[in-house]
C-alpha cells in the first residue's frame, strides 16, 4: 500500500506559519487544482482514503483533492505543523521585532516556542501519529491513501521511514507546495 504524503498549496508567506489559520493564496489554490488533476489522471494512483491536517491551508488543499477524487476528507489534527504558539499567524515583521532571531531552526531540542512546542515535542507527536496511521490504514484501507500535511511533518515522517536522524536545524527532505512523495506502508 502506498501513502501519498502531500504538502499543502502555497499560503501567505508574510506571516509565520505553524498553527496559523492563513488560507491558501490564489496561487496555492491553483497548485492544489493542478495536483488534483494530476492524481485523478494517474492510473497508478488508487487513492481510496484521504486524510488531512485540520489547519485551513491543508484542509483547503485536501478538499480540492477530495472533490476531484470523489473522496471525503478525514481531519487529523495530530498531523498539524509545529505549534509555534503566540507566533502563529503573526506578521513576519512583528515577529522579528517582538521575538528577534526566534525561528524553528534556532530552538534547542527541548526549547519551546512561547506557548508552543519544542522540537522534541513536535517530533514525538508526529512519530506517534504516523505509527498510529500506519497501523490503522494497514488494517482498514482497501487501496492507497493520501495525507495532506505540512513540510515539517513530511520531513519527520521521511526521517522515520528512511532511518535518518531528525533535526530542526535544517530540513533533511525538501518538498514544494502541492507536491507529494510516496511512502510504502
Amino acid at each position: 500500500m502506498t501513502c501519498y504524503l502531500i504538502r499543502h498549496g502555497k499560503d501567505d508567506d508574510t506571516v509565520r506559519g505553524g498553527w496559523s489559520s492563513a488560507p491558501l493564496t490564489e496561487e496555492g489554490i491553483a497548485q492544489a487544482e493542478r495536483l488534483a488533476l494530476t492524481l485523478s489522471q494517474d492510473k497508478a494512483a488508487a487513492i481510496t482514503a484521504l486524510f488531512s491536517s485540520d489547519l485551513p491551508r491543508a484542509m483547503q488543499t485536501a478538499e480540492i483533492l477530495a472533490q476531484r477524487l470523489s473522496l471525503t476528507v478525514a481531519a487529523l489534527p495530530q498531523f498539524r505543523e509545529t505549534n509555534n504558539g503566540v507566533l502563529a499567524g503573526m506578521k513576519n515583521s512583528v515577529a522579528e521585532e517582538r521575538y528577534p532571531g526566534l525561528y524553528w531552526n534556532t530552538l534547542q531540542w527541548e526549547e519551546q516556542y512561547p506557548e508552543g512546542e519544542s522540537p522534541r515535542m513536535f517530533y514525538e507527536r508526529v512519530c506517534k501519529a504516523w505509527q498510529s496511521l500506519k497501523a490503522d490504514t494497514a488494517q482498514k484501507a482497501k487501496g492507497d491513501v493520501a495525507l495532506v500535511t505540512h513540510a515539517g511533518v513530511i520531513d519527520v515522517i521521511l526521517c522515520i521511514e528512511k532511518g535518518v536522524t531528525y533535526t530542526n536545524r535544517a530540513p533533511c527532505f525538501h518538498i514544494g507546495n502541492a507536491q507529494y512523495v510516496c511512502v510504502e506502508i
